[in-house]
């Protein structure tokens, strides 16, 4: 196993016994990197396609080496990103499903990694069952999926799975170092769940905000819905340029697929950046229970905890706790597609009856 494979698997052990083995006895032909979002499959995955496309290659260093580089250059290593909600389905068909059939410009293997697979269309995971079902024998794809439930069983059935666990804290905050105060890191890092891009975001202005508004849920839940509205908007826009620059460039997509992709994109980053403040409410709430009851040691907000301390002030522990619970039972109400406003008006309404 290659030094930047073993550095990539350094916090996923299960994935690098798989790995390792898979490499020792031959790759399969498809596999389906699963676990959560900023767990580091990405990087995983291109560590192990390097290593697949320098096992026969003339200079193996130098495959490696080009291979590794983000983007990459080499010929057949291809990366396949959405740039919106979904991955367009012309776009699987041509760099994926088409290109599988070709030979390999150099070497003997030819890799392709689908990040974000759930984002495929039904359409696109049928058209490549083919190539999983009966694929040339110089191909290897690699899907990588936050959410495995959102892929047909007919796709996941075919690939060998490769499980990744969240980040541990202190991983966490190493990647953060230099960008927030200790505590702050420290917080960012417990908030995240073991995804780094979402701790990454808790530093960022908005996530700042989000965490803001955090301790007076209750009070601030229109300030919630403004926050997710801005966030989506701007995911909207940052969408459609990427799309119309790529439709200047020759790529075919209408005006209408474009506008469609770019409100998918921004409708998905409102629901996400709705759910963290949610989520966020909600581990304020149990800090404030753990404080409460004298357990500073276990809270997440550690930059918070002169606040915590001042509001937990001759509080019953109970009420903290019953808030938290009002709150995950919101965020699981908006799964079903209940009106927002509606449900977060009457969170505001039973958080005020706990607190009262």
């Amino acid at each position: 196993m290659s030094e930047v494979l073993e550095t990539s698997t350094e916090h996923q052990v299960r994935a690098r016994v798989a790995l390792t083995a898979a490499l020792a006895s031959g790759p399969s032909h498809a596999y389906l990197f699963r676990g959560p979002r900023g767990a580091g499959k990405s990087a995983v995955a291109r560590a192990f396609a390097a290593e697949i496309l320098a096992a026969d290659a003339a200079d193996p260093d130098d495959a490696r080496r080009r291979a590794l580089i983000d983007p990459s250059p080499h010929p057949d290593l291809v990366w396949l990103t959405p740039r919106g909600a979904q991955h367009m389905v012309e776009e699987v068909r041509e760099r994926v499903i088409r290109a599988a059939s070709y030979r390999p410009f150099e070497g003997e293997k030819r890799v392709f990694v689908v990040e974000a697979a759930e984002a495929m269309r039904d359409e696109s995971q049928n058209a490549l069952l083919k190539t999983l079902e009966e694929p040339p024998a110089f191909v290897h794809l690699i899907l990588l999926t936050a959410e495995p439930a959102a892929l047909l069983e007919t796709i996941a059935s075919r690939c060998q799975p490769v499980d990744f666990a969240p980040l541990p804290p202190a991983a966490i905050e190493a990647s953060l170092e230099g960008g927030g105060t200790t505590d702050e890191l420290a917080a960012a890092a417990r908030l995240s769940a073991g995804d780094l891009a979402r701790a990454r975001f808790l530093l960022s202005d908005p996530g700042r905000e989000l965490r803001a508004s955090a301790p007076d849920l209750g009070n601030a839940w229109r300030r919630l819905l403004d926050s997710a509205e801005q966030v989506g908007g701007e995911a909207e826009a940052a969408t459609r340029e990427i799309l119309e620059e790529e439709a200047e460039a020759g790529v075919k997509r209408s005006a209408r697929d474009i506008t469609d992709e770019a409100k998918r994109a921004g409708r998905r980053r409102r629901t996400e950046t709705l759910d963290l403040g949610l989520e966020l409410g909600a581990a304020w709430f149990r800090d404030l229970a753990a404080t409460a009851a004298g357990a500073d040691d276990v809270v997440f907000n550690r930059d918070r905890l002169a606040d915590l301390r001042s509001r937990a002030a001759g509080l019953d522990p109970s009420q903290p706790r019953r808030a938290a619970e009002l709150v995950q039972d919101t965020r699981r109400r908006l799964d079903l597609n209940v009106s927002e406003e509606l449900a977060l008006e009457a969170l505001s309404f039973r958080l005020g009856a706990v607190f009262a």
